[in-house]
């Protein structure tokens, strides 16, 4: 299955989409990012949760700082968590990106092997690390190892988006969200980028609050 970078099957199966698909021109492509690069992936998304676009990239610039340049396992584990924390973290996102470096050096956590798991024993063996909750999962799964069928509820952006498109009254909730998403199976991720981009318009991309890629 690939992904439908013009929306044409998004819109066929709810026209409601038709205005921002328009708009948005073709979506991103999305592809497994090299080894190498996952472990700094997952210590992004750590440091964007819960915080506005600019405050997490300031900060997630301290943390390659404090790393000497590169967020690398064996620079996370060789840094004192006091370091990570002058960086602007907080104690459980230290915390955490500490923990998940002490995973994947131990094995418990291996993105070596994540491009031949599926989308659920993915998010179930880096959830297992504390700090490290479904939201980071799905950024995870989408934008570092370009799944198709990410469905993230927990983003506020994806909802808000989700209710400009269909011109609620209210922001939807988690729960009613997750259940509109069994419409669009297979093609989740798509339905999630252009949600982000309803909210943010065709001239931004942000990470965090909006992880369209320029």
């Amino acid at each position: 299955m690939r992904l439908d970078p013009r929306g044409t099957a998004l819109v066929e199966r709810d026209p409601a989409f038709a205005d921002v698909v328009a708009s948005s021109g073709r979506l991103p492509t999305l592809r497994p990012a090299p080894v190498a690069e996952r472990f700094g992936a997952l210590t992004r998304s750590i440091t964007h949760q819960l915080l506005a676009t600019a405050a997490a990239a300031t900060i997630h610039g301290r943390v390659v700082e404090v790393c000497g340049g590169e967020v690398t396992v064996e620079r996370v584990l060789a840094t004192p968590l006091a370091d990570l924390r002058t960086a602007g973290l907080s104690g459980a996102k230290a915390q955490a990106i500490k923990d998940l470096a002490t995973a994947i050096a131990e094995g418990r956590v291996r993105p070596d092997r994540h491009g031949r798991l599926d989308d659920h024993a993915i998010a179930a063996e880096v959830t297992a690390v504390r700090g490290i909750g479904p939201w980071t999962a799905h950024m995870y799964l989408l934008f570092t190892l370009g799944r198709l069928d990410v469905w993230p509820t927990g983003d506020y952006g994806v909802r808000v988006g989700w209710s400009r498109i269909h011109h609620l009254d209210e922001t939807i909730s988690e729960r009613e969200l997750r259940a509109h998403g069994d419409a669009f199976r297979g093609m989740r991720s798509a339905v999630a980028l252009y949600c982000w981009r309803a909210v943010d318009g065709p001239a931004t991309s942000p990470v965090a609050s909006s992880p369209w890629p320029s």
